[in-house]
């Protein structure tokens, strides 16, 4: 799977967007990510929206330097229970290297190198197969940040790189990063890393924990066997926000998940599943919980849950259930007249 990356990229947006008098939910919104998504840091988001985000928050902040603060904001916290690992690693060559192994768990479309040539060490960062990604520069942008902060915290102030390369052009004056950076990038580069002094790969992490980190990384081994495995989940999530913007198809989830149709069902089939069975199973989930739960107006439900009309809702619902959506209700919801009277009198008072 390509282009999804954890919604802990998104960390510390709302802090940071407000300091530009930016609303974190809007920008979700305008990027075409799940509202929830701060609220859930282990969901699964578009890459591509997470770039188009950083897209609108610079364009609505004036600010050039958007991406890259905000990756200097977010620091260690975007990278979720990889931070674990990195920090109970035995050096910072073995945490650097272990980043580098497990970072597609933190976003597939991208990847993260460690190379030693002579005394420099190159930490890279590429986005791949993600064609004609707008702004690459922004998703370049803000990874310097957070590997900056990165590194600060695994060496302190031992941490002095040489060199910044960035693949890209400069926005502004080059000079100006210096304030930011504490050093001016190379820019228009075959590639991009941060490059230091290979000896500080073995400095040692002293509060590494050996067993915890043996515990992490069995556990981020096993989630490395599951990537395909979660995707049905994932596909239940995008439904369960899309339904109720109307009708969703195959083709909708596919290009919010930037795969082909066919890739998708693919997926699906290994784990046993299709995608008309979990907009199914998706559907009788979210119905018999408002019908529980709520006093809501059955061809609003229907609406809700992306059906033409009520009577394609109704013979979906005897199909899953064997009775009327009116017919459960009254089984498993004994006060629903109560709850209804209740509810037209609020509207009345309001």
């Amino acid at each position: 799977m390509t282009d999804l990356a954890r919604a802990s990229a998104l960390h510390g947006l709302a802090e940071f967007a407000a300091l530009y008098d930016l609303q974190a939910a809007q920008l979700l919104k305008d990027a075409g990510l799940p509202g929830d998504s701060l609220e859930r840091p282990e969901h699964l988001i578009s890459y591509r929206k997470f770039v188009r985000l950083l897209e609108i928050g610079e364009l609505r902040s004036g600010n050039p330097f958007f991406a890259l603060e905000f990756g200097l904001h977010q620091g260690v916290g975007v990278f979720g229970p990889l931070l674990y690992l990195i920090r109970n690693a035995k050096d910072v060559g073995d945490a650097l290297r272990e980043l580098s192994q497990y970072f597609h768990l933190h976003a597939s479309a991208a990847e993260v190198r460690l190379e030693i040539e002579g005394d420099h060490a190159l930490l890279h960062y590429d986005v791949v197969d993600i064609d004609n990604l707008p702004n690459l520069r922004l998703a370049i942008e803000i990874v310097a940040g957070v590997a900056m902060q990165l590194m600060r915290t695994l060496l302190g102030s031992r941490w002095q790189p040489s060199a910044l390369l960035l693949q890209h052009a400069p926005v502004v004056e080059p000079q100006s990063y210096k304030r930011l950076l504490g050093l001016v990038p190379q820019f228009n580069t075959p590639f991009n890393a941060w490059i230091f002094d290979a000896r500080l790969l073995e400095t040692p992490l002293f509060s590494a924990d050996p067993e915890l980190h043996r515990l992490i990384r069995q556990h981020l081994s096993t989630l490395d066997q599951i990537t395909i495995r979660e995707l049905p989940t994932h596909v239940q999530q995008v439904l369960r926000s899309l339904l109720p913007n109307g009708r969703v198809s195959i083709e909708q989830i596919s290009q919010y998940l930037m795969l082909s149709p066919r890739t998708l069902q693919r997926y699906l089939a290994e784990e046993g599943t299709s995608f008309q069975q979990l907009l199914d199973q998706t559907r009788q989930a979210m119905a018999s919980s408002h019908l529980r739960d709520s006093a809501i107006d059955l061809t609003q439900l229907a609406g809700i849950l992306g059906y033409a009309d009520l009577s394609a809702f109704s013979r979906a619902f005897h199909r899953w259930f064997g009775m009327s959506p009116r017919e459960w209700r009254k089984q498993h919801v004994p006060d629903h007249s109560a709850r209804r009277k209740l509810a037209r009198q609020r509207r009345r008072a309001v």
